[in-house]
């Protein structure tokens, strides 16, 4: 057996922290992942670096934040010249695996949503740089996750792919996945592979929400069955054929991402009755701006409730999509449990750091609004991040109150491994080479997101800077002198706005101040200049 640290990382899609039983839900059934954090370490502090799948997806691989790596936001996939922490890993001997759903490249190649720059008079548009960056001389290699690729019975990732050496990939969401999944599908159970997505799911008269269906697949063929399978198979292959050798392997669940669609009885394992409604969900006092946007957005029937989205949602809509979303989650529970029965069985558990993430949380009818956008609510923003070292097992849960971000989890992954970081890498360790526990010390966290789209009553795609405190919540919006400003500790649901308060202008200001130092500080550093004299 080897003696440097396996690791085994589990990521779910769309996953809010308080959605797991060891985050304090009294209802959701997550027993697998609760043992985790009861014989580990459970971050109640940590926050994405953009709450949005592709950018923070590559500040997880990359340990730098979105507008560093370059994937700012969906649509923009992750630079190939990126070093990741699976390359490191691979570097210093480890075999490095990734199964699931991986979204650090476009899934879709749809036009962008953005209309072209507007030409000023007497100019000349050019026919061969629409953009300011000249696009890869290998455009090929910037379309291997792309559903159209996929659709070639010859087209396979190619490897090493952002460091990981093998790749299985279940690309997208429900049961509308692609890539390796759904040819296994097609060759398994070729009658099922024909009956998948929306047009064949079944309508459950009982529920109203959009984007729910009852699909026809059983959860053996379910793509998050066949992750965790995939996922143990991977394990076992490897603890067999190269016993000496380090492993490190992400299993990434595309749920509880909607469409809400859990399989078999899954489906009805929750009622929607007994979920509880946001108490933010009908509150109409200092309602915020963009929120009012999309109630009345929702009012005029002008919603958008069949992508990806956020919508104004009704108390009815949001209890059976919480209930689904709960069903979907103890389904990846129970595979986790597999997956970890299989880690037990080949004898690595005893050698294996074990983590569980999410790439960002969902707002779940939080001020009355679903999914996930620019609206920085403590839902979205904060996912869950439990880190279990093989040496704990004393079912004595270790909690830590220090502000980490996703960027951290890189960082931290390569430093458990005694690697050193690269110059440019701008997480925090969170972890010592022996497993000791190293805090952050930040007082801050910077989150970035710049949307794709004008909407919320702005003209522009949104684009949003938040700054995180242990006590305040502050957001900053490009256009308008509008933002926002919580106090966390008296107003933990993000009811009373202070953004114009004026008891609350000098927290403003130093709030103000960080931000600004936090945008500095995260500038990148990389490459590392070369003397001039």
């Amino acid at each position: 057996m080897t003696t440097q640290p396996n690791f085994l990382i589990f990521i779910t899609d769309q996953h809010r922290a308080d959605h797991l039983g060891c985050y304090g839900n009294p209802q959701v059934k997550t027993p697998h992942i609760d043992a985790l954090a009861q014989n580990g370490t459970r971050f109640d502090r940590a926050y994405v670096a953009n709450p949005v799948c592709m950018p923070n997806r590559g500040s997880i691989m990359t340990s730098r934040m979105p507008s560093v790596h370059g994937a700012r936001s969906n649509g923009v996939p992750l630079p190939l010249e990126s070093v990741t922490f699976a390359d490191l890993l691979a570097e210093f001997g480890y075999h490095t695996g990734f199964i699931g759903k991986s979204h650090l490249q476009n899934m879709e190649d749809k036009p962008p949503l953005l209309p072209p720059a507007i030409e000023l008079p007497n100019t000349e548009k050019s026919g061969l740089y629409a953009e300011a960056r000249r696009e890869s001389p290998d455009a090929a290699a910037y379309e291997q996750e792309l559903r159209s690729s996929w659709q070639d019975p010859e087209h396979k990732i190619n490897l090493p792919y952002y460091g990981f050496q093998d790749v299985v990939l279940c690309n997208h969401h429900a049961d509308e996945c692609f890539g390796d999944w759904l040819r296994w599908l097609q060759a398994e159970h070729p009658e099922k592979a024909q009956r998948l997505g929306r047009e064949h799911g079944e309508r459950d008269p009982r529920y109203v929400a959009p984007q729910a269906w009852k699909t026809q697949l059983d959860e053996f063929t379910y793509p998050t069955h066949y992750i965790a399978e995939q996922t143990s198979q991977w394990i076992q292959r490897h603890v067999t054929e190269h016993p000496e050798q380090p492993f490190a392997v992400m299993c990434s669940f595309p749920d509880p991402h909607h469409p809400w669609t859990p399989p078999g009885r899954y489906w009805d394992m929750y009622k929607p009755q007994d979920m509880p409604v946001p108490q933010t969900l009908g509150v109409t006092d200092d309602m915020a701006p963009h929120v009012r946007w999309l109630m009345d957005e929702r009012d005029a029937g002008q919603a958008k409730l069949d992508g990806p989205r956020l919508f104004a949602a009704t108390a009815r809509e949001v209890q059976e999509i919480t209930a689904l979303t709960y069903g979907m989650i103890t389904n990846i529970d129970d595979r986790i449990g597999m997956v970890m029965q299989t880690l037990k069985a080949c004898g690595a558990d005893s050698n294996t750091v074990v983590i569980f993430t999410s790439d960002h949380g969902d707002l779940m009818g939080d001020h009355g609004i679903v999914l996930k956008g620019p609206l920085h609510y403590q839902g979205l923003i904060r996912v869950p991040m439990i880190w279990r070292e093989p040496s704990r097992g004393d079912g004595h849960m270790a909690s830590r109150q220090d502000l980490t971000s996703s960027i951290d989890l890189g960082a931290a992954i390569i430093h458990r491994a005694g690697i050193a970081a690269p110059n440019g890498v701008q997480g925090k360790p969170l972890f010592s080479p022996s497993g000791e526990v190293v805090l952050t010390g930040r007082d801050a966290v910077l989150i970035e997101e710049n949307q794709q789209r004008a909407y919320l009553g702005f003209e522009r795609p949104v684009k949003v800077r938040t700054v995180v405190t242990d006590t305040h919540r502050m957001s900053v919006f490009a256009e308008g002198d509008w933002g926002e400003l919580y106090d966390l500790q008296a107003d933990p649901l993000e009811k009373h706005n202070l953004w114009h308060a004026p008891q609350a202008q000098t927290i403003q200001w130093t709030l103000m101040q960080k931000l600004v130092q936090l945008l500095m500080e995260h500038s990148d550093s990389s490459p590392n200049p070369k003397r001039i004299a």
